[in-house]
């Protein structure tokens, strides 16, 4: 049986974010109903798996068993090559319990230092997981090449957006408009897969 989602379901998003919640409604276009787990007063599992996708599933899972409804939830995180793919999961630990994003900006930047590395490649990842309770669930992932670029430049966006400069653009995902970097991201790539995949 092929897993579908029907227009106006009730989802619970796995997150406590309800900004990222209100970030999904409109990536997806309005068509369903989004309560965060975070209103439900779901707990926030430990992520223990070693992937984006792993830790998504596990996310999604743990709200769709908690709440008996489907649930969506995501990972995502920056990459560094010269660093051998750090922060990666650990992007949001980087920015220690305050996420303090400047503080996480400023290990990468030292610890590529570090390395004594010129490369400054890298990318975004955004694995999302939906998990209907009872144990389907579907995975896809997105993702987005770029350069490091130090100091970051811009005040648009979140997380590590001022530091990363898309492939074939001069401005950071700090500097572009919202709806720019919207249309392009690791997560806008990783919803139109799962789109083609559910809707």
């Amino acid at each position: 049986m092929a897993l579908k989602l029907d227009p106006g379901a009730r989802l619970v998003v796995a997150t406590h974010n309800p900004g990222k919640a209100r970030e999904l409604t409109e990536i997806l276009d309005n068509r369903f109903e989004l309560v965060t787990a975070g209103a439900l007063g779901l707990g926030e599992p430990e992520e223990t798996e070693s992937t984006f996708v792993g830790n998504a599933l596990l996310k999604a899972r743990a709200a769709a068993e908690a709440s008996g409804l489907i649930a969506l939830a995501d990972d995502s995180g920056l990459s560094v090559t010269a660093l051998d793919g750090a922060p990666g999961i650990y992007s949001a630990r980087w920015a220690g319990p305050d996420k303090d994003f400047a503080l996480a900006m400023r290990h990468v930047e030292e610890r590529l230092a570090a390395t004594g590395s010129d490369d400054r490649s890298c990318w975004f990842t955004c694995a999302l997981a939906v998990a209907w309770p009872g144990g389907a669930g579907v995975t896809v992932e997105g993702r987005i090449d770029g350069t490091l670029v130090f100091p970051g430049r811009g005040t648009q966006g979140f997380g590590y957006d001022p530091i990363f400069q898309p492939l074939g653009h001069n401005l950071t995902f700090g500097e572009l408009e919202p709806a720019t970097k919207d249309a392009m991201s690791h997560r806008a790539r990783a919803f139109a897969l799962l789109k083609a995949a559910l809707l």
